[in-house]
């Protein structure tokens, strides 16, 4: 199968470079798929990029993103000064970019950024990053996630089968305790997590309190709430 897109990819190939990149974000997907295969030679690899438009010298990010926005539109938005190129991939938008600026990307855009570099390598940190991002946090760089980059090379039934993470799966069960453990992890603070879900600070220090005996964790100390984040992130993970 990788060999018939290879061969589509080739044929796209031949035309770009006959009359051009189109003067569009939008790519054809077997020219994108090619650029970022890891089963791609770095020549192939060289000459797709070159035809996209990107110069074979400046590194390229790569983004995964989730929306119902146009591609296009995003990637328009993203990076409106320098070439960029977006396609649909095994139900993922991938996005190629020049530069990247996070705070462009529009409300309602889930997105996962690789570091520059080759664009097999960006993609793969793109895809990783996207599993991390959260309605509260739909933008993650990973570049930023560091040491809890490790947690999406365990296998899902293994994080499933982690005591605290099948805590929080009971837990998560009720939507209310869910979003109020997701406010804590998040914020560190009970006064800034009833500020975010508009609720007294008591009502939050009650539902907490609840919640760590769901648990079985003490979420009033440090080692508590970092359990519980890790527990949270791993959960997430889980699902997918």
């Amino acid at each position: 199968m990788f060999l018939e897109r290879l061969a589509v990819a080739v044929t796209v190939a031949a035309a770009v470079e006959r009359y051009g990149p189109a003067r569009t974000t939008m790519a054809d997907p077997a020219l994108v798929e090619l650029t970022v295969s890891p089963h791609s030679d770095e020549a192939d690899r060289a000459r797709a990029l070159r035809l996209l438009g990107f110069a074979a010298d400046r590194p390229v990010h790569a983004l995964a993103v989730r929306s119902e926005l146009p591609l296009d539109r995003i990637g328009t938005a993203l990076c409106p000064a320098h070439p960029v190129k977006a396609a649909p991939l095994a139900g993922v938008g991938v996005v190629l970019a020049a530069a990247v600026d996070p705070a462009r990307i529009p409300a309602g855009v889930r997105a996962g950024i690789g570091c520059a570099g080759s664009p097999d390598a960006s993609w793969r940190q793109a895809r990783t990053a996207l599993r991390f991002t959260t309605p509260r946090e739909p933008v993650v760089r990973h570049a930023d996630l560091g040491a809890l980059a490790l947690l999406a090379e365990t296998p899902a039934d293994a994080l499933r089968e982690n005591p605290d993470v099948a805590a929080v799966a009971r837990v998560a069960a009720c939507p209310d305790d869910l979003e109020t453990l997701d406010a804590y992890c998040a914020t560190g603070s009970l006064r800034r997590a009833a500020e975010f879900l508009h609720l007294h600070h008591g009502s939050v220090a009650r539902r907490v309190e609840q919640i760590g005996r769901a648990l079985g964790i003490d979420l009033g100390g440090p080692a508590g709430l970092l359990r519980a984040r890790l527990a949270l992130t791993a959960w997430r993970l889980g699902q997918d």
